[in-house]
């Protein structure tokens, strides 16, 4: 029976129950044949079909990234694509995958950039953390870190103060005192005072 018959547009099902039981039952059998199935059917006509298969293969990464590093590249190719739930799941995808395999990760990143300069807030978020994952493997930190300054550079205000705090474990001496100049450029830009307040704690941690 095709996998397809279990996500929730086949059972007219408007909330995500199917696709995340789906998910669970995938991660618990370690079955890669359903996977492959998912992954072909990105590229469905059909719009619910798309959304449902992404949902469920994010959902599987959160649990098993291993289970579909090897596709990678399938979702760098969504990183492009019109529907805005296949970009930014695609992202959230490779985004949870990136420990697992940053050396291809890495290799899509002008894919990554793209996206999250064109793509909507939360795509955005998921390169960001890409970006704070391969800044924290000293392979790949050196390129990937000036990309990171760039999207902290460039990103809505309300953004600054998650992406600060996320970053700040990962920051090595030598970044700190760039990313700390950054946040105070930055600091103008925010207008809630919870949220400047989170970046001047920030701030204080980096030290001078």
């Amino acid at each position: 029976m095709s996998v397809l018959s279990k996500l929730a547009s086949a059972q007219q099902r408007r909330d995500e129950l199917p696709n995340l039981t789906l998910a669970k039952e995938i991660v618990h059998s370690r079955d890669k044949k359903p996977i492959a199935e998912l992954v072909l059917h990105l590229q469905d006509k059909d719009k619910d079909i798309q959304s449902d298969c992404i949902k469920v293969l994010y959902e599987i990464d959160e649990c098993d990234p291993s289970l579909i590093r090897e596709y990678i590249p399938e979702f760098a190719t969504l990183l492009s694509h019109k529907n805005n739930r296949l970009q930014w799941g695609g992202m959230a995808a490779i985004n949870t995958v990136t420990l697992e395999d940053p050396k291809v990760v890495y290799s899509f990143l002008s894919e990554i950039i793209a996206a999250a300069d064109r793509g909507s807030v939360i795509t955005r978020d998921g390169a960001v953390s890409i970006l704070i994952k391969l800044c924290s493997l000293p392979a790949y930190a050196e390129n990937a870190f000036p990309l990171l300054m760039e999207q902290l550079m460039a990103c809505p205000p309300n953004q600054v103060p998650m992406y600060a705090e996320i970053a700040l474990p990962v920051l090595t001496e030598s970044m700190k005192r760039p990313f700390r100049k950054v946040l105070t450029d930055r600091l103008s830009d925010i207008e809630k005072d919870t949220k400047r307040k989170r970046v001047e704690k920030v701030i204080q941690k980096l030290g001078k």
